[in-house]
């Protein structure tokens, strides 16, 4: 029988293709605005597309829609091996409510995954190889043998991978090379943010967790030491823009994004005080509330740091 359209669209969990969207169009446009300390965008920083501005807009929206695409055909492999977790967490989604069969959602994936490794490809060697090693990671992260998701430092480690640093470095290899340390740095920001951030997921799903035999940081410690190791993970990144600043390795206002970093440090810690007030609750979409600030701190970095390059 077949499904409706609405039902892939949940699939999908649209809420979350945002981010990634996010993330390689603000990756370009760092790059586009990115340019040698006292010279001008050129050398090293300059960008083939530079004289079209057709093009230039062209390779930033199809970044974003590869990157959604990507995290769409992401989202639907994770839904076929936690189905046992989603039914005691999630019941709701479309596989435990029997909306959908798992050959459809396999179909659905594959064919997701065609398609972003395709625009990457399109987009330059560098995009394709950069999104290819994403792509690599969400695999590895849902799907046996390897399923990094059953031990939090492996979860973690292949999330950030795959949506913090690759993303932003791939979004900058959309217009520029990715041979200077900037792209890396900044990229780094991200990535040392989702390797503690991103176990603040975990909180609402210790008991399918548990049951599936995930070793997340709340299974594994319980709430109380888990959220005292994500904590520095929820100020320190941050610092790298204030030390890249000064070492000349980051470009950009520095008055934007030193005043970024204060904004997320202090908005990191807050979102700790929460965290450990509440770690057993969920909110209504089976996530705990600290996670919409985790996703909000996310998209603020991400567009602030753009705003940096580009002003």
């Amino acid at each position: 029988m077949p499904v409706p359209l609405r039902v892939y669209w949940e699939l999908a969990r649209p809420f979350t293709l945002l981010m990634p969207a996010l993330g390689m169009l603000t990756g370009g446009l760092i790059a586009l605005g990115a340019s040698i300390p006292g010279g001008t965008n050129t050398g090293a920083f300059a960008s083939p597309y530079a004289a079209s501005g057709i093009e230039v807009a062209w390779r930033l929206f199809l970044g974003s829609i590869l990157a959604m695409v990507l995290n769409a055909a992401s989202n639907a492999l994770n839904q076929v091996y936690d189905l046992a977790a989603d039914k005691i967490n999630k019941p709701t989604r479309p596989l435990p409510a029997g909306q959908i069969e798992i050959r459809q959602i396999r179909r659905f994936y594959a064919i997701a995954y065609a398609v972003a490794l395709a625009l990457a490809f399109y987009l330059g060697p560098v995009c394709g190889v950069l999104v290819s090693i994403a792509a690599a990671c969400t695999w590895i992260y849902s799907a046996p043998p390897l399923r990094t998701k059953k031990h939090f430092v492996s979860a973690n480690i292949t999330i950030a991978l795959a949506r913090g640093l690759l993303l932003k470095v791939a979004g900058w290899s959309v217009l520029k090379p990715v041979t200077a340390i900037e792209p890396w740095l900044l990229g780094s920001v991200f990535f040392f943010f989702l390797l503690g951030a991103s176990s603040v997921k975990d909180f609402s799903d210790v008991e399918g967790d548990r049951a599936m035999g995930c070793r997340t940081l709340p299974v594994v410690y319980g709430n109380a030491l888990a959220i005292k190791i994500m904590a520095p993970f929820y100020i320190f990144p941050f610092l790298i823009f204030p030390l890249g600043i000064e070492l000349d390795y980051i470009g950009g206002n520095a008055r934007i994004l030193n005043g970024l970093a204060a904004v997320l440090v202090v908005w990191g810690g807050m979102t700790l005080l929460q965290l450990r007030a509440q770690a057993k609750i969920s909110s209504i979409d089976g996530n705990h509330p600290a996670w919409k600030h985790m996703y909000l701190m996310m998209l603020t970095l991400q567009i602030g740091t753009a705003v940096a390059y580009l002003i």
